[in-house]
């Protein structure tokens, strides 16, 4: 029997150097639980992620013969984990009362064991589209000049080159310049959402002092953006996505004209390929419009399924979570691909309440498939914004996927936008085939006949 892995605690010095306690176990947090790492949340850390040291901020353990909390001088450290990968907790550390604000990245908790360095996470995608290790910078470097000699009088093509290439590094950008994958299609400079965590803009009284990138300074023509996706197509010939809605911009259906004319220029010069829409789908009417034109796929942008929750981190204006339930139900009864890109943030996302929350939005309105992402937030930023809302405690993220895809059996899982055709084939139920109240007897009564069939130390 293969003895488990028992990670210890990582810390790093004022120098910065990173080093474990082989005498304190990791600790790792989930909202305001703390304790050690389930056995069967940790993964080696993988290739392409990051170590964060977290400033004013101590490193904790346990000490396995007392069974207490040891808090020590050294700084905290929090791994950022590769794409593909979604983390089930956060570091466990003390806070100082000066402690800075973190920068808007994910901290997954880290530990030290048997010569490598674990996190708390699981991986959600085999899709390999954003991983560049083993591909030259000069190789990028020259398909971004291929895109800008053969596109010379396109300003969404330079913004995506100038500023996603080489400023920002987007992995989007990136793949756009190989010519393979996903093309990235900003074209909004405005947005009816104020997230918190937004990466593009915050407002003046925010205090998080900068952003990760900055929002577009422009809007596109339809003819800009559908010779970028001709443009996309000529080079991607087996898979090719198209997606508006991208961090460098607002919402994209806060000009939903400029979209559907884009797609109706693309698809009426015998554009093919998957037409997505990443956004807070806060526009029922623009949703429509979209599908009429010939958009493919909508991805849904939420933190979660609870109204309440929602709207704390969201912030609308002008429009309420029940349109973005609306704009889901819409898109379905038009054979739209829907995905909801779900901002997990362990302790409040893997609660009991947001599983039934999260299966009637799914199941009632006939989403496809669940994107599983990490809340880029200070994680005590982000607990504090949630104070007077109960959550109950977390079930972890492994036993909230099995949970959920036993509610709605039909949901895919991944990371990334995937590629379904022109038009895709659609399993999830069409609004009104599908209750929470069917789906739990149906349930209960697969589980009361395994444990017949396997016996009564089943545990189901």
């Amino acid at each position: 029997m293969a003895h488990p892995i028992v990670p210890h605690m990582v810390m790093a010095d004022a120098q910065g150097n990173i080093f474990d306690d082989p005498d304190l176990l990791m600790v790792c947090r989930r909202g305001g639980e703390w304790g050690l790492p389930r056995p069967d949340e940790l993964m080696p850390l993988p290739e392409e992620s990051e170590l964060f040291l977290l400033p004013g901020r101590r490193a904790v353990g346990l000490d396995p013969q007392s069974g207490d909390i040891v808090t020590g001088e050294e700084v905290a450290v929090a791994a950022f984990a590769a794409p593909a990968h979604t983390l089930s907790a956060h570091p466990a550390y003390e806070q100082d009362d000066d402690a800075p604000l973190l920068p808007l990245f994910a901290y997954g908790a880290v530990g030290f064991a048997r010569d490598r360095f674990y996190i708390c996470a699981r991986k959600v995608d085999e899709d390999q589209r954003q991983q560049f290790r083993r591909i030259p910078r000069a190789r990028i470097e020259r398909g971004a000049r291929d895109v800008l000699a053969a596109l010379p009088r396109n300003r969404l093509a330079r913004h995506i080159i100038d500023n996603c290439v080489y400023r920002y590094d987007c992995p989007a950008a990136r793949n756009f310049a190989l010519g393979r994958f996903e093309a990235p299609l900003p074209s909004s400079r405005s947005c009816n959402a104020r997230c918190v965590g937004c990466i593009s803009e915050q407002e003046k009284d925010s205090p998080l002092a900068v952003t990760p990138q900055c929002r577009l300074a422009f809007t596109p023509t339809p003819e800009e953006l559908a010779e970028v996706m001709r443009f996309h197509m000529g080079r991607e010939l087996e898979r090719p996505v198209y997606s508006f809605g991208q961090g460098c911009e607002g919402d994209p259906l806060m000009n939903p004209d400029l979209l559907c004319e884009s797609v109706r220029l693309f698809r009426s010069g015998g554009g093919v390929g998957t037409v997505n829409c990443n956004s807070n789908a806060s526009r029922p009417s623009a949703v429509e419009a979209l599908a009429r034109a010939g958009l493919t796929s909508l991805r849904v942008s939420l933190n979660s399924a609870r109204p309440d929750v929602y709207e704390r981190y969201y912030r609308p204006h002008g429009y309420s979570f029940g349109d973005v339930r609306a704009s889901i139900a819409v898109a379905r009864r038009h054979g739209i691909f829907v995905s909801l890109n779900l901002l997990f943030f362990p302790g409040i996302t893997d609660t009991e309440a947001e599983l039934e929350a999260l299966a009637r939005l799914v199941g009632e309105n006939g989403v496809s498939m669940i994107q599983w992402r990490n809340l880029n937030i200070d994680p005590d930023w982000y607990w504090n914004l949630m104070e007077g809302i109960p959550h109950g405690p977390s079930m972890s993220l492994a036993v909230f996927m099995k949970r959920l895809r036993r509610l709605c059996p039909w949901l895919r899982y991944g990371y990334f936008n995937p590629y379904v055709g022109d038009k895709a084939e659609l399993t999830a139920p069409l609004p009104g085939e599908w209750s929470l109240d069917k789906a739990d007897a149906k349930l209960a009564s697969r589980l009361a006949e395994a444990r017949e069939e396997s016996g009564p130390e089943r545990d189901a």
